[in-house]
């Protein structure tokens, strides 16, 4: 980034922090992908609370941005199994926050599993979680009831650029990937598993680039949302995943099941929009799968009679060249940063939340102030 651009964004922040900062000051746990426009987000969090540690999403950290961060704050190895165990999981908060209020700042729901009991035998208090995906508003929504309140940016109107724009940045590397092994897109059917924000983005984009495009969603109304648009919408899943040559997931679930990779098409590449213990249940595959690298980020596996090609190992894809959604990505994290502040209010139940539209409208117009020139 240059100068001038970290100046800038860093002016940005700054004005953010200020009209969000809490009036009681609180701890905070931090999620997030380290990628290199990310210190200045990170600088911004400790502006409005008390950051005791960063937990970087380990499929995508850039090795520059996390010196400059651990230059000033603890940065700690993240995993699903360190907070899924109720005794490991508040023995790191212990670690970190001991006896403080403190807020939760998640990407992908990784507090959800223990959160309840972590919540009850906290030495202090958990004002509550701020989730950026979707992935991970389902995974708090589905529970029976909350321990604490969860604000959720996952579906603000806010995300929706960065949702468009991941969507045209995952197209963007699974062609480059095909293209680095001789292959195109062209002439190769693809099928678009779930019909969200970043499903839709990526099947608008591979329609505009003449490819064949198939959608199937478990959501009989997103089904009828791709039939408007005009794309062709599976009714038996298991007989789209065989005629498909391209399959990519965008469900922010478990989208293919270990019984579901023998029936891909011969030759099929599978890409996916977020990491591979999220959408791919690839340790299901049967028995007598053998993989091996069939050029960078490209992984061969091949049984008796067939084989289908992974890419970048069933991890969000579009991290392979960055990710970048430019300075899109600014408005969602300035929202998570008014999420903090209404969880520090003390106001929300112990329910899903979201910003509200006139904080939502601030954040837009000093973005725009910025970014609109």
């Amino acid at each position: 980034m240059e100068t001038s651009e970290r100046v800038r964004l860093d002016t940005y922040f700054g004005r953010i922090a200020r009209r969000f900062a809490p009036d009681e000051r609180l701890s905070s746990i931090l999620v997030t992908h380290l990628l290199p426009e990310r210190p200045s987000f990170v600088h911004a969090v400790s502006v409005v609370s008390d950051l005791r540690a960063v937990l970087p999403k380990p499929k995508s950290i850039n090795l520059a941005a996390r010196r400059t961060v651990e230059a000033a704050f603890a940065v700690d190895a993240l995993s699903r199994e360190m907070f899924a165990d109720p005794d490991t999981a508040l023995a790191y908060l212990e670690s970190r926050t001991a006896g403080e209020n403190v807020v939760l700042l998640d990407v992908g729901g990784y507090f959800a599993p223990t959160l309840d009991e972590v919540s009850e035998r906290f030495s202090g208090n958990i004002l509550g979680v701020v989730e950026d995906t979707e992935n991970g508003h389902k995974r708090y929504s589905e529970r029976d009831k909350l321990p604490c309140p969860v604000v959720s940016v996952a579906r603000s109107p806010l995300k929706d650029p960065e949702d468009f724009l991941v969507g045209q940045s995952v197209v963007f590397s699974t062609e480059a990937l095909l293209r680095q092994r001789g292959d195109i897109l062209h002439g190769r059917p693809a099928l678009v598993l779930g019909f969200g924000k970043l499903g839709s983005s990526i099947a608008r984009l591979l329609h505009a680039k003449g490819v064949h495009v198939t959608v199937y969603d478990i959501d009989a109304v997103r089904r009828a949302q791709a039939l408007a648009q005009g794309f062709g919408v599976a009714r038996d899943r298991e007989a789209a995943l065989h005629s498909a040559g391209l399959v990519l997931c965008a469900t922010g679930a478990l989208a293919l099941r270990g019984e579901d990779f023998p029936t891909l098409r011969n030759g099929a590449y599978v890409a996916t929009v977020t990491s591979s213990e999220d959408e791919l249940e690839l340790n299901g595959l049967p028995s007598g799968y053998l993989r091996h690298s069939a050029g960078k980020y490209v992984t061969r596996y091949s049984a008796t009679g067939h084989y289908f090609y992974l890419l970048n190992g069933g991890n969000a894809v579009n991290f392979i060249h960055g990710a970048s959604v430019g300075p899109f990505i600014f408005l969602v994290q300035a929202e998570i940063l008014a999420g903090l502040q209404l969880l520090a209010r003390r106001e929300p139940g112990c329910s899903m939340h979201e910003v509200s539209a006139g904080h939502r409208a601030v954040i837009a117009g000093i973005w725009l102030d910025h970014y609109n020139r």
